[in-house]
């Protein structure tokens, strides 16, 4: 169907009354006014449209805006890509256990209900667990820092006892060279000088000492004991002990003062313990013990054993202090409680 201009509409009406002579003024005068309104109606309809098309333009700019914002959210970094994928997927899980939920009978949700109230006890229950479990490990911790102080402590200590006996073990050797060049215009077959569990034992035979029976020193033992003496004046750290020794032959009855070989051994090492104080060696590093025939360095089976086993063994033993204290600190850091 055509449409005509109001301009046209006009001159046709205009035509029409002039023909046929039949249109008032009035009719006329409405037309126009018509034609008027007509002719606003579009101007306003025109401006509506503009501004509709103003408004879409900017909205569709504004649209295009929040793709590209969107776009680069979402490409934003791998790490938020896969966090939003992530959460899509457990959205998407929610959803369908959500729907499932929902497609449930009475019964199921009754029974699912019942599940639910067993997770969530089972749950609270692991996370009380879970709390335990951070309090021990807090608490392990803790005693894993506090053993490792306490093995840092302890290595200190063993580092400072291998040293000490080390040191301790250097003085045994430096004293057993000094005894030994003191005393090495001796016969080796009646003076020997060896180290036996960390002391120095200086062994001299009857021979060199003593004549059978008889609890007085010789000059040539007597000679070698203040040699020895010399040396043990300069090693004041060093305790002496002095031990006797017999073969099992019972000493003649009747000898004075004596009953059996351990009078005998005690009094020989006795008597060689008072030549050593009086040549300088303090009294209270000396100590003196009868063995009598009960500790043998051979069975008393030949004379040549029973002459080994005929002895006097004086044993030089440096003083352990040092060690001691270091012993007594371990000691107390590894007590309870400590």
């Amino acid at each position: 169907m055509k449409r005509f201009s109001p301009a046209l509409l006009g001159l046709s009406l205009l035509a029409a009354s002039a023909l046929n002579g039949c249109v008032t003024a009035r009719k006329y005068d409405d037309l126009s006014a018509r034609q008027k309104a007509d002719a606003q109606g579009k101007e306003a309809a025109d401006r509506q449209l503009r501004s509709t098309t103003t408004e879409l333009q900017k909205a569709s700019d504004e649209l295009a805006q929040l793709r590209l914002t969107q776009k680069r959210l979402v490409t934003d970094s791998a790490e938020t890509g896969a966090a939003y994928r992530k959460t899509r997927s457990l959205y998407n899980e929610l959803n369908n256990s959500y729907d499932k939920l929902l497609k449930n009978s009475d019964r199921e949700l009754a029974n699912k209900s019942s599940d639910y109230n067993k997770v969530a006890k089972d749950l609270a229950r692991r996370e009380a667990e879970l709390g335990s479990l951070e309090v021990n490990l807090q608490k392990s911790k803790a005693d894993n820092d506090r053993l490792a102080a306490d093995l840092k402590t302890r290595e200190a200590r063993l580092a400072e006892l291998t040293q000490a006996l080390a040191d301790k073990d250097k003085a045994v050797e430096d004293l057993k060279a000094r005894v030994s060049k003191a005393l090495l215009s001796f016969n080796s077959s009646d003076l020997q000088v060896k180290l036996k569990d960390g002391k120095v034992y200086v062994s001299l035979s009857e021979q060199l000492l003593f004549k059978s029976g008889s609890t007085k020193v010789d000059p040539k033992g007597q000679e070698a004991l203040k040699k020895l003496a010399t040396v043990l004046q300069e090693q004041k750290d060093v305790n002496v002990v002095v031990e006797g020794h017999t073969d099992n032959v019972p000493i003649l009855r009747g000898t004075a003062g004596m009953t059996d070989n351990w009078d005998l051994s005690a009094l020989r090492a006795t008597e060689i313990a008072r030549l050593l104080t009086t040549s300088g060696v303090s009294p209270e590093r000396v100590t003196a013990s009868g063995r009598g025939q009960y500790v043998p360095v051979a069975a008393n089976d030949t004379p040549q054993n029973k002459a080994m086993n005929r002895r006097t063994e004086i044993i030089l033993t440096p003083k352990l202090d040092e060690l001691f204290q270091i012993l007594g600190s371990n000691s107390s850091t590894s007590a309870p409680g400590k």
